[in-house]
């Protein structure tokens, strides 16, 4: 409603009495009609006029919270001649000033907040008292999927412990820190941290969840028994070779030139194989304490395979193995590490080599795959290419393909330690692929030869 029907029914509201009071002294003969219309409409005027300031005043403070309401920087002023309009103006002007600069600290500070659970490396969940999740920071939403807002904590971790330990929280009967693994895409152990938010937050986040990774300690913990275990085991063999020769030679030995020459060539040999063993138990450990975070890169996987196979071009000489390649001009780049791509092939194209048979092929061919690769989000199907190795060799027997990527598994001991093997290239392979997020698959039959596949995810853009 504007000024006007404001004034006119605010000043006849006011004149009411007046008007009671003429009527009255009309019908008692003490006044005549005309001089009673008279004064009631003077009466009416001289309130509508005192009253305009006021009506006016405050339409027009209304007008200017209704600006300010629509427009955060909007600053209006209000022109009144009324003391007490004005007076209720600069009260309202100070008070929404006020009102603004606390709703910008908090604005500022709630934006912050919210920067800093976004930066966190560790995921982040906030639940309300449904365990249903409100916010998710970018760690959480990488580990556990971009649909996570507004699902039960259970679609997101099924595991007992922590939604048990959730629900305890939310009860109000304590913090709470549960210990867990996740076997998807790759095994993960975790640290849940769930603590109770009083009060809540405007979104209605009651609680909030922290995982802290702890795969890397575990790792460590396991890969520090491991190769103390392995190593011992694989060692022994050569050590106490080296250990003989030397006391042969110090000994009856001692001025046989013949017998020396032979025996220091065994040893070198030992030496040599020792070393190896070495080198790829640490770059074992190296990649198995790396697994749980995927690469990032884009890998031209052409360029990678050829480089690979330029590199062992005399090695594949010297046994006449020729390398044939059947690749699709347009195929994409992959996921992954170009070095960590490399080692991968160096050692299947190397055993093709070793155990294809002299005067064979190694055949390397590339298509599109047809797996569902680990790191894919549930109910969808990354797109990814499949990197196949071939030999022509005596073939593997099928009961023996499922322990091929076993540490120091070896189907014929004797000849892989003829042929240089450590029995460790194989178990490099497979957590190289799985921290690709990829797949290995191996194919064999006995007199067909071998079939390797490499399944990795294709480099989105």
């Amino acid at each position: 409603m504007n000024a006007l029907p404001r004034l006119l029914l605010g000043a006849l509201f006011l004149s009411l009495p007046l008007f009671l009071i003429l009527v009255f002294l009309t019908f008692a003969d003490f006044l005549d009609a005309a001089p009673a219309w008279i004064a009631a409409l003077v009466g009416y005027g001289l309130l509508a006029l005192l009253l305009r300031p006021l009506i006016t005043g405050i339409v027009a403070i209304e007008a200017a919270i209704r600006a300010m309401a629509a427009d955060e920087n909007a600053n209006p002023e209000v022109e009144t001649w009324s003391p007490l309009v004005r007076e209720l103006w600069l009260t309202l002007s100070r008070w929404a000033r006020e009102i603004r600069a606390t709703a910008k600290t908090r604005a500022l500070e709630l934006a912050a907040t919210r920067a800093v659970q976004a930066a966190l490396p560790e995921p982040l969940l906030l639940l309300d008292t449904g365990r249903r999740i409100v916010r998710a920071n970018d760690a959480a939403i990488h580990l556990l999927g971009d649909r996570l807002i507004d699902r039960d904590l259970a679609g997101a971790l099924r595991n007992p412990a922590v939604l048990n330990a959730t629900d305890a929280v939310l009860r109000g009967e304590g913090d709470r820190v549960v210990e867990f693994e996740m076997a998807a895409p790759v095994e993960r152990h975790l640290s849940a941290r769930i603590a109770r938010l009083s009060p809540p937050t405007s979104e209605g986040a009651a609680a909030v969840l922290l995982l802290h990774d702890l795969t890397a300690l575990k790792r460590t913990e396991r890969l520090r028994a491991d190769f103390v275990a392995n190593a011992s085991h694989e060692l022994r063999t050569p050590l106490a070779s080296l250990i003989g020769f030397i006391e042969t030679l110090r000994g009856p030995a001692r001025d046989d030139a013949t017998a020396r020459e032979r025996f220091l060539a065994i040893m070198a040999e030992q030496a040599g194989r020792m070393s190896r063993l070495v080198d790829d138990l640490l770059s074992l450990s190296r990649i198995e304490m790396n697994e749980h975070r995927a690469p990032t890169g884009a890998v031209v996987i052409r360029d990678v395979l050829r480089t690979v196979a330029d590199a062992l071009e005399q090695r594949a000489a010297s046994r006449q193995v020729r390398f044939v390649f059947d690749l699709p001009e347009d195929l994409p780049p992959v996921l992954g590490d170009a070095d960590e791509l490399a080692q991968v092939f160096q050692n299947l194209f190397d055993n093709a080599i070793k155990y294809g048979g002299m005067g064979s092929t190694v055949d390397i061919s590339a298509q599109a795959s047809s797996r569902i690769l680990p790191g894919a989000r549930p109910g969808q199907r990354s797109p990814g290419i499949a990197v196949s190795v071939r030999d022509h060799g005596p073939g593997i027997a099928r009961d023996y393909l499922p322990r091929l990527t076993e540490r120091f598994y070896r189907v014929d001991p004797a000849r892989s330690r003829e042929m240089g093997g450590t029995g460790l290239g194989l178990a490099i392979v497979k957590h190289i692929v799985s921290h690709h997020r990829g797949a290995l698959d191996i194919d064999s039959e006995l007199g067909q030869g071998s079939v390797f596949t490499v399944h990795l995810p294709i480099a989105n853009g």
